[in-house]
């Protein structure tokens, strides 16, 4: 029973750390995604002309954009909602699209198709500029907060652990829009904080877990006490993750195109989240030569205090 369970342990430390370095190999093809290609930013950034229209009869999406293209002779960007009757097309910011409405009458015209138009709205690319600088000082922002509140939460390794999981979840989302070219907007913009959080939340519940078998335990090793951690709390982790997923599913599934990337960016974040919370945040800080008798030796310190 013993040789069993010292079995299990050590496939748990060897999934560990080979989870930890293909984690790494992760981050490097995100970023070189990200570097590659970059963002393909969205019109809140971008800056440009979303009008909105309906047909009276359903069209399928395909056929749609075969129209469009035939009419409008630069990219575009097109979703539907309600079963193809209520459309968007988002431009960028030319000519063409400062005409505004004006274009959907000959695009009725030439079609064939009942047209109604519903809403156009212009966003400059002024505006966008200024929404970026916002964005990235919002996720700055969260960033030094959550590392003040760490550092005086957790032991310097077990808060190290933390944060790099943090980054690698972020870096691996973005790092899918970038290969993938999913349009990045405000609402992807919103699922990196919410990402942010998740992730956290992940990190703390195994950090804490760890601190606490380790003042129990004095005299195991680190590597078993994190392996008790993690079984310990694997599976509220699982059922979080699933009732979290089934959620985003749904939206995925029936909040329509406009939703989508939000969707996806949360589904990612949420899958890989989960792993770092095993292969970085829980294995980071053995990496870094944590030992069971640290809270021995910081009593010892405090004892010799003048």
């Amino acid at each position: 029973m013993n040789q069993l369970i010292l079995k299990q342990a050590e496939s748990l430390t060897k999934f560990r750390i080979v989870s930890f370095y293909c984690a790494v190999i992760f981050i490097f093809i995100a970023l070189f995604g990200l570097i590659n290609n970059g963002l393909n930013l969205g019109l809140d950034f971008t800056g440009g002309y979303l009008t909105e229209f309906s047909t009276e009869n359903s069209i399928s999406q395909d056929k749609m954009e075969v129209l469009l293209t035939s009419f409008l002779p630069d990219s575009f960007h097109l979703s539907s909602a309600d079963d193809g009757t209520h459309w968007s097309v988002q431009q960028i910011d030319n000519d063409i699209s400062l005409k505004g409405k004006s274009w959907l009458t000959e695009f009725s015209n030439q079609s064939g198709l009942t047209i109604s138009p519903q809403d156009a709205i212009y966003i400059g690319s002024q505006v966008g500029e200024e929404l970026i600088n916002q964005g990235g000082l919002a996720l700055l922002t969260a960033m030094i907060i959550i590392l003040l509140y760490l550092s005086f939460r957790f032991e310097w390794r077990l808060a190290a652990g933390s944060v790099i999981a943090l980054f690698h979840d972020v870096i691996i989302v973005i790092g899918i829009f970038a290969w993938f070219e999913i349009p990045f907007d405000l609402t992807i913009l919103a699922s990196l904080l919410a990402i942010i959080g998740y992730s956290l939340n992940d990190s703390i519940i195994v950090g804490d877990k760890i601190r606490e078998i380790m003042k129990r335990n004095k005299d195991k090793e680190i590597d078993t006490v994190i392996n008790i951690a993690i079984k310990a709390t694997i599976e509220r982790t699982l059922i979080t993750s699933g009732t979290t997923l089934a959620t985003i599913i749904a939206i995925w599934i029936f909040a329509g195109d406009s939703l989508a990337g939000f969707a996806i960016a949360l589904f990612a974040g949420v899958l890989v989240g989960t792993f770092s919370s095993v292969a970085i945040s829980a294995t980071v800080p053995q990496l870094l030569g944590l030992t069971t008798d640290y809270y021995v030796k910081k009593e010892e310190e405090v004892c010799h205090l003048p």
